[in-house]
C-alpha cells in the first residue's frame, strides 16, 4: 500500500479521535461538528467545484469528510470503529450523483 495512503488513514482516525474529544469536554456538540462537515461535503461537491470531475474524483474527494461524519455519529463514550470498518460503511452509504441519474 502507499504510504501516503497510511498516513491520510492516520490523519482521519486523528481528526476523528479529535472530535470526539472535543465532544466529551463539551466543547463542540456531534450536532455541530456534523454540520461543520455537511458544509465542506457541500462545499466540495458544488456545481463549481465538481464540474468536469469524474464520479470517482468526487468520490475521492468526499471519503474523508464522509469517514468523518460516520465517526461523529459514534457515541464519544463509546469505542470507534476501526478506520477500514469506517471505510467499508462509507461505501454502502454512497449515494449517486445527479449526473449519474
Amino acid at each position: 500500500m502507499n504510504v501516503a495512503n497510511l498516513q491520510l488513514e492516520g490523519l482521519l482516525m486523528a481528526v476523528a479521535s479529535i472530535n470526539h474529544v472535543l465532544v466529551r469536554k463539551g466543547v463542540l456538540t456531534s450536532e455541530e461538528i456534523d454540520i461543520a462537515l455537511r458544509k465542506a461535503e457541500a462545499s466540495e461537491t458544488g456545481e463549481e467545484r465538481s464540474n468536469g470531475m469524474s464520479a470517482s474524483s468526487r468520490d475521492a474527494v468526499n471519503f474523508p469528510i464522509r469517514l468523518l461524519e460516520l465517526a461523529n455519529q459514534c457515541q464519544p463514550e463509546a469505542d470507534m470503529p476501526s478506520f477500514s470498518k469506517l471505510a467499508r460503511m462509507v461505501g454502502q452509504m454512497k449515494e449517486p450523483y445527479n449526473d449519474q441519474l
